[in-house]
């Protein structure tokens, strides 16, 4: 891959070039020109980045379900051809906020497949605790909240990107409310709008500190009932199907694997939304559930799309510290349990473990700095006084408000001895969310045609180098929403035909290998990830350096490359499909990613700091990408495994 960032003069800078996960860093320009005719003739970037890669901008024309409660269809009907080829108009990866509201969307217009990689409730919107921003309140402006999210990404956001989703924000919330979905109201009746850190106002739409479930509950229901949308639970998505006509990349599909049966599916259609979530997952230490492991980013990347901005990982500073517990969580968390960003919006204060407020020290605006700043400084205190954990106290406020807008947190604690209400709550950061992902245009489009994107796994430009708090279930619902129109379009004028199917070799289930070495094989890759993870958060944590950044660069490549070695050794072929298997093959490509726009940003700007660089540079304020043109690693990672030659 190539990760560049654009010089003053217009042309792109390269800033690396990785080979095999070797490092060879090269410094060559190249015109904008040059990654055009990578593109589509036709996309609507946002201008800002339309001027950096030197292109015109034209329009595009072509909760938690309860056990008893299990409604959804796994469906074999008249639109599948067979069990183990299925055809559909629109295929949506991810069942999250942006998946389900684009199907219910497009399941006007044809047929639609909500492929899912375990149940559909699972997925980062069900645990998206603080709510959703938008600009509702009389004293709030559309200006105000894109002041507030440009300060918070550090200057790096699309403008024009900014003003769509903060313009077009209130209007999908109200859109939520006519589908059912269940939010706060003041004792005065209208909407209870709270305030989080880099808000200038109280603009946050949430159901008590379980918005994410709610709106998920709302969205889920609705596609219960409609009859154009068929769910594949328990799916996990291999590689998208891609062709090659002249010099466009097109997707039809997608190869997925049903993780209950062990067969392999395959997904034929004329739109593909990827909708997958986050990568999470190649930390330790996540607040994402654990189907968050990179699958799409990963995915896009091996089909071709651009990748941008990877370098900036969320740190949310505020999970629960279970070692400060009064009683220890008996079995270790799949995912770190949030504690949201509305605790501190709310008047929660953060002390160290000598009870000394540490955030004035920082910053001016204290426990409601953005992010980045809070778990910065809550790293540095850390570090300072060899300490593992800091203090988020809410108890100096009403004990029937904290439990009124916080019950989950609440009752979370109190499992574990902890009254919220009287005691303060041990807290440390966690990776969070990805700000960067697959680069979209205005209306979610790719440069890969047929392929949208929305949500966590999408690059659109709102977030910069920093997400301000609660705009991401907002850009979900903005991107899916605009994404609509342009995948109508492109669906009509698709002629992908039944003969698609057979264009590209089937993956394979190895039942061959038997028990055993399937079992050795699982048993050394779940070594390697907890490996993999390791060496991320020591090396490509909340501070970096080159110096680290190279080490996890080479320590990661010769990882890889020792664990594809035995795996094939054992017998495992390039084709060869396995859900742990190909999720560490997901988690590799996505850490290369996030090394590789790191080492390319030579300053410090939002979640990314680096002690070599720590200045932020105006000349640098410019988004990474990792060109699809270049050549990819030879590694089974990076390397694509469908790709059909159409003229």
């Amino acid at each position: 891959m190539t990760t560049s960032i654009a010089s003053g003069t217009g042309k792109l800078q390269f800033g690396e070039t990785v080979c095999g996960g070797q490092s060879c860093r090269q410094a060559s320009r190249v015109s904008g020109i040059a990654f055009q005719r990578c593109m589509p003739k036709k996309l609507s970037w946002p201008y800002g980045v339309s001027k950096f890669l030197g292109i015109q901008r034209c329009n595009y024309s072509y909760f938690q379900i309860s056990e008893n409660q299990r409604p959804l269809r796994t469906i074999i009907a008249a639109c599948l051809k067979d069990d183990s080829t299925k055809y559909f108009d629109f295929s949506v990866i991810g069942s999250g906020v942006a998946g389900l509201r684009y199907a219910l969307e497009v399941a006007k217009y044809g047929t639609v497949a909500v492929i899912t990689k375990a149940e559909p409730h699972e997925s980062n919107t069900n645990y998206a605790q603080g709510g959703v921003s938008a600009v509702l309140g009389p004293s709030d402006s559309v200006e105000s909240h894109m002041r507030d999210t440009m300060i918070a990404g550090a200057y790096l956001c699309d403008e024009e990107t900014v003003r769509v989703v903060c313009t077009e924000g209130p209007e999908r919330i109200r859109e939520l409310i006519a589908m059912g979905a269940s939010f706060d109201h003041g004792e005065d009746g209208n909407l209870h709008l709270a305030r989080e850190g880099g808000h200038s106002h109280r603009r946050i739409v949430h159901a008590a500190d379980m918005t994410g479930r709610e709106i998920e509950r709302a969205l889920l229901e609705a596609v219960v009932k409609d009859p154009n949308i068929f769910v594949f639970e328990h799916h996990f998505a291999i590689d998208l199907l891609t062709a090659q006509e002249c010099s466009e990349t097109v997707c039809l599909g997608v190869d997925t694997l049903n993780t209950e049966t062990q067969e392999v599916v395959r997904f034929i259609s004329k739109v593909t939304l990827l909708a997958s979530g986050g990568a999470g997952h190649i930390y330790p230490t996540t607040t994402n559930p654990p189907v968050a492991t990179g699958d799409g980013m990963a995915m896009a990347h091996r089909a071709q799309a651009v990748i941008s901005n990877m370098e900036f990982v969320q740190f949310h500073p505020t999970a629960l510290a279970d070692e400060g517990l009064p009683v220890t969580p008996i079995k270790a968390r799949e995912n770190a349990f949030l504690i949201t960003e509305a605790v501190r919006g709310d008047g929660g204060i953060l002390y160290n473990l000598g009870m000394e407020r540490f955030m004035p020290l920082y910053d001016e605006r204290a426990e409601l700095a953005p992010r980045d700043v809070v778990a910065r400084s809550i790293d540095d205190q850390l570090k300072k006084r060899n300490e593992k954990y800091v203090l988020l106290d809410i108890s100096h406020k009403p004990r029937e408000k904290i439990l009124s807008h916080f019950p989950n947190i609440a009752a979370e604690c109190l499992q574990y001895g902890l009254d919220i209400t009287c005691q303060p709550i041990p807290v440390v950061p966690a990776a969070h969310y990805m700000c960067g992902g697959v680069r979209a245009g205005l209306q979610g489009e790719t440069n890969v045609r047929g392929l949208y994107v929305a949500g966590e796994v999408a690059c659109t430009g709102l977030h910069g180098a920093n997400r301000l708090a609660s705009n991401s279930l907002l850009e979900a619902l903005v991107f899916a929403r605009r994404a609509v129109q342009p995948s109508i379009d492109q669906m009509k004028s698709s002629h992908t035909g039944n003969g698609a199917s057979d264009w590209w070799a089937r993956p394979v289930v190895p039942r061959s290998l038997g028990i055993n070495i399937l079992g050795k094989i699982n048993t050394r890759t779940r070594e390697v990830r907890k490996q993999l993870q390791s060496i991320m958060w020591k090396y490509v944590g909340i501070v970096r350096s080159t110096t680290r950044l190279e080490t996890a660069e080479q320590r990661i490549g010769e990882l890889e490359l020792e664990w594809e070695t035995d795996l094939f050794q054992q017998g495992w072929e390039p084709t060869t499909v396995g859900i742990e298997v190909c999720e560490m093959r997901n988690l590799f490509c996505c850490a290369k990613l996030v090394i590789s726009s790191a080492l390319a940003r030579h300053e410090s700007r939002g979640l990314h700091y680096t002690i070599d660089f720590p200045h932020l540079e105006e000349s640098k304020r410019l988004p990474t990408i990792i060109f699809p043109c270049s050549p990819v690693n030879s590694t089974w990672s990076s390397r694509q495994l469908h790709h059909q030659q159409m003229c």
